[in-house]
This record gives structure tokens, sequence and C-alpha cells, in this order.
């Protein structure tokens, strides 16, 4: 009856008193009784409301808390994930001899390097007269025969003018045909009367967009070596060569486009430009990493436009993602031709992050943690066999079957009350994206996670950190063409030095233009005897002097 009186009260404030009317006008003591038990039921029903509220507003600030513990972590502690995970389960796991860095104790030695491909200078290191011959009797020494002799790998480098003289010759009949003067053909330049040769080209695109170091340092290095180069003269040429590598770009993206499992991710990229209506001067680099080509493609935006223009309007296939929502707005995606794979890496850092930040679910995020592991080496173990052998078949169902557990225990821990906002977050998050979390159960060549992607990435993030990004829009489409160019050949096994070599030369010769069969110096055109020269397990050629 108390229950059913606090459901008719308003709870914003005290219950007006009843007024004796009717037959309680004759019974006072009734309607006294009456109005006491609906004042309890109202204050009681208030009660419960404030615990509950007060319940809720205790679980948010232990939330809350747990994100500033986490966010001290990320700018205080070390990001390595593997150590926050082991430092976490510290107190569970037994305490063992830490092990030391370097060589392990009954390990197998690592094999000696090998170079014998480079080539010998000899030094002779001969005793002085003096020495050669006995101190006492002054008798000469006899040369053995023989030497001891030892190596040492010297790197030197060295910068060089190529002058280059054509010899004048004049013709001595009267025929028509013939020029007053003759000479040979001026050499090929990659920048017309530009005086900086192919090898320092080579260089300088080396150095800035594979190994991420900022111009002006390089030029400091070469300063040394007694090379002054302008720092304004290299920006415009860099600008000069990039119409050089478009075509190049371009049919990397063609090719890019014509795959059907690919692994994409963004991140921000500075280009220090003032466009119409874009504010500020954060574009963004986004990475499509294929079998056999990687392309990145830079843009203002962060929206879900970039990836569908890219991917083509025909694309068809599985595209290996975090969960950012950009992703799940691809219009490919809503009809259906590109289906979405999660990144199992992001799932295990949002327990790993309650683990930290929620020290009281500690245990129960770390045993998440685990089951992960376990799926990661139940899959593995899986993949160690051929698709159609028989030995698959029990490591294929026992990954299916903790698939299954998983589910089964995510839904269990979801019904049950009272669910804590840290846990209610993570498996709510887990059960959204569980159909794309399990898309490598039926398609054994998607991975779990998108690493692939993410260390695509690293370099270009050095690059950003240590020159800040672009300059000009042009500078950036440069950067992405060349982060796309040298990972891809890397992908194929090629050298990136000795290749860009070669296509800079066949740009010098074509009078500083593209070359017209510029596609066929991509990986997958290119013949046995051009992989073989341009290998990165090719010994190296005599040094270049271009």
């Amino acid at each position: 009856m108390e229950a059913v009186l606090a459901k008719r009260v308003p709870l914003a404030s005290s219950p007006a008193p009843i007024e004796a009317s009717g037959p309680c006008a004759v019974c006072p003591r009734i309607a006294s009784e009456f109005e006491g038990w609906r004042q309890a039921a109202f204050w009681q029903a208030q009660h419960e409301r404030a615990v509950d509220r007060e319940a809720k507003l205790q679980e948010h600030v232990h939330y809350l808390e747990a994100q500033i513990r986490l966010l001290k972590q990320k700018i205080f502690g070390k990001s390595s994930e593997a150590k926050a995970g082991a430092e976490t389960n510290q107190s569970s796991a037994p305490a063992g001899p830490k092990r030391s860095r370097g060589q392990q104790p009954g390990q197998p030695s690592p094999a000696k390097r090998d170079h014998n491909a480079l080539p010998v200078v000899e030094e002779c290191h001969d005793l002085p007269p003096e020495q050669r011959r006995c101190p006492c009797c002054h008798l000469p020494f006899v040369e053995f025969g023989d030497s001891e002799d030892c190596a040492i790998v010297e790197v030197e480098v060295k910068a060089h003018v190529r002058r280059i003289r054509r010899p004048k010759y004049k013709p001595t009949c009267s025929c028509a045909d013939n020029k007053p003067i003759i000479t040979a053909p001026p050499a090929p330049r990659v920048i017309a009367k530009s005086r900086i040769g192919v090898s320092i080209w080579v260089l300088i695109l080396l150095d800035k967009y594979l190994f991420h170091r900022p111009t002006y340092r390089l030029l400091e290095e070469l300063r040394l070596h007694d090379l002054d180069l302008s720092l304004g003269t290299i920006t415009d040429g860099l600008q000069r060569l990039e119409p050089l590598l478009v075509p190049l770009y371009e049919a990397l993206v063609a090719r890019s486009q014509q795959q059907t499992l690919w692994h994409a991710d963004e991140t921000r990229w500075q280009v220090f430009v003032t466009s119409e209506g874009k504010a500020g001067q954060r574009w963004y680099l986004w990475v499509f990493h294929a079998a056999d080509v990687v392309v990145f493609v830079l843009s203002p935006t962060r929206a879900h436009e970039v990836p569908e223009e890219h991917l083509g309007a025909d694309a068809e296939g599985i595209l290996v993602v975090d969960r950012y929502a950009a992703y799940k707005a691809i219009e490919q995606v809503k009809d259906g031709a590109i289906v979405l794979a999660f990144c199992w890496a992001h799932v295990r850092r949002d327990f790993l992050r309650v683990a930290q930040g929620c020290t009281e679910h500690e245990a129960w995020a770390l045993t998440w943690v685990e089951r992960i592991s376990v799926l990661y080496r139940l899959n593995n173990q899986r993949l160690e066999h051929e698709v159609n052998a028989p030995a698959r078949v029990e490591p294929e169902q026992r990954l299916r079957d903790h698939v299954a557990a998983m589910v089964q225990l995510r839904d269990a821990e979801l019904t049950t009350p009272p669910l804590p906002l840290a846990k209610s977050k993570v498996l709510h998050s887990l059960q959204t994206h569980w159909a794309g979390l399990t898309v490598f159960v039926d398609h054994p060549e998607v991975p779990l996670d998108n690493n692939t992607a993410e260390r695509a990435q690293r370099g270009p993030v050095v690059g950003r950190k240590n020159y800040y990004g672009s300059g000009a829009e042009w500078s950036g489409r440069l950067a992405a063409l060349l982060f796309s160019l040298f990972q891809t050949l890397f992908l194929a096994n090629l050298n990136p030095r000795r290749w860009l070599t070669a296509y800079l030369n066949a740009c010098a010769q074509a009078g500083g233009h593209a070359p017209a069969d510029a596609e066929k110096y991509l990986p997958w055109n290119l013949s046995d005897e051009q992989k073989r020269e341009w290998s990165s397990d090719q010994p190296p050629a005599s040094a270049d002097t271009s």
C-alpha cells in the first residue's frame, strides 16, 4: 500500500495535507493516520531517489578519476602497451629474474655480416727500414713470403664536380648537311641548367622522405664534406621534381583500386597554407596498404569522402580499419560492397585502459586481455596449415569455439546487473563492433588487427615531428607521393637508392621530363633483370658518379 501511495504523490514537493470531508469528517483519527502513512511513503520514495542518484554520481566520479589517471599515464607514463599490461598484472604474475639485454645464454650467435661484396682498397703497412734489421748485429730480416691481413670497413663520402668536356669539330668538306661546329650532345640533366646531379637529388629525397630528416640538417652535413648548397635552390628543385613522379603516383592509385584487401589509417599532417573554406593548417595523411602497393593520400579533411574517392565506386573487398566513424559512413560500406574488419588491438587497448584507470576492475579487464591473447594464438595455429589440409580442422574448430565462448561471456556480463560504467562502455563497444571483429574467422587472409597500416604511418609521423609537415600544398603532395613510392618499393624488396637513381637518370635522358613509359618502372612491371639489378639483396655495383 505504501508503494502505491508513493507512486501517486508528486516527488518534487511535500504532499498537501488531506482535508477531512465526507465519511472522513466523522473519523478525524483515521484521516490523521492516513496522512501520516502518505507522508512517510513520500519521503521514503524521495530517499530512494537520492540514494540511487548518489550511487550514479559516485560511479561517474570513479569513471572520471579513471580518465584522469589514463591522461596522466599518456603524458608522464610509458607508451608501450606490452609494458603497461605487464606492470598492471605484476601483482598476479609470479616474480622472476629480469631478462638481460643482448645475446641470451644458450642461444646461437647471430650470423656475421657479409661485406665481401664491397670494393677492396689495398693498403700495405710495412715496418720502417730501421726496424727491418736485427737490433744487435744489424743484419737485415728476410721477408717470410706471407702477410698478416685484417679487414676494416670504412665509408667515405666525397663530393666532386663532373667536369664534362665536349670537343668541337669542324667539317673539312663543303657538304651542305654539315653544321659549322659539331660537338657531342649535352650531358643529360634531370633539371635543365641545374648544376646539381642525380646522385645529390637521390640523396636529398631519401634523406627527407625515407629517413625523415629535415633538409637543412642534410645541408649542414654536406657542408662538413665541403659541399655548400642553398636551401632555396633545393626547395625550388624539389618543386620541379614533383611532376616527374606524378605518373608513378597515379599508377599506384590505379593499382590500389584493383585490390580486394586494404589496411587504412589516418593521421594529422600540417600544411602551412591558407585555403578557402579551410580553417587552420591541420590536414590529414591517409594510408591505404594493400598486398603489393601502398598509397598515401593528403587531404584537408578527415571525412568519409577521402576513402570513398580513393577506393573508387566499383571497389569490392575487405577494409581493415579502426573504429573511426568515417569508415562506417563510406558509401561502398553502406551498399555492402566493402566489408569493414575492425582491429582487435584497439579492443585490447580498451581493456588495458580499464585495468590502468579503474583498479577495482583490474582483474576483470586483464582476464579479457588474456582471452584476446588466446584468440591471437589460436588464429596463428590455424594459419600454420594450408586451407584444405586435414591438420587444420582441429585448430579451426578450437578458434571458432573460443569466439563463441567470448560471445556468451560478453552477453552474460551485459545482462548481469549492476554493471559499472567502465565495464558497460567497453562491453557495449565490443557488442556493437562484433560483426567486424570476427570477419577474420571466415576470411583467414584478414589479420586480427590493423597494425600493418599503423606501422606504415610510423615514418611519416617521425617526419611530422622533425619538420612539422609541409610548407606548401605541392610539398605535401610530394611527401605523400614519395611515402607511397618508397614503401611500395620495400614491399617488392627493391633498393630505393638504386631504383630512384635509375628512374631519375631516365628522366634526365628524356630531357627533364617523366619517361613516356614511366609505369614500366613500377615493381609489377619490371623485368627479371631489373629486379635482380635493383634488388635489396643484390651486391652494390660500382659507385655512381652522376
